[in-house]
């Protein structure tokens, strides 16, 4: 085991001593003991439970679309039908006739 120099003020010293004595342990045991914990909860750098949790994230929600239909819907949301020089969108409306609201 490697020993560490460490400066702390002294009120987080004479809390780690307050709770080193309720516990019966030394100081650097509990230190050791909420490094451990801390390592326990950060997230490292190699952890990939993130992908886990975004992997169909969509779906979950009712969102059943194809990516690339979505996105192109989206592009066609750019397209100026009132401009004669503008291509008609290819892929159909994003919303309904429901949808607008003027």
């Amino acid at each position: 085991m490697t020993r560490i120099l460490a400066d702390l003020p002294d009120e987080d010293i004479k809390w780690l001593d307050q709770i080193a004595a309720e516990q019966g342990k030394s100081r650097a045991s509990v230190l050791r003991e909420a490094v451990s914990a801390y390592r326990a909860e950060a997230p490292s750098s190699g952890n990939t439970d993130w992908l886990e949790a975004g992997f169909g994230l969509w779906a979950k929600y009712g969102f059943n679309e194809d990516g690339m239909a979505y996105q192109n819907r989206m592009r066609d949301e750019w397209v100026r039908e009132w401009d004669p020089d503008y291509d008609p969108a290819k892929h159909g409306p994003l919303t309904d006739e429901k949808d607008v609201t003027r």
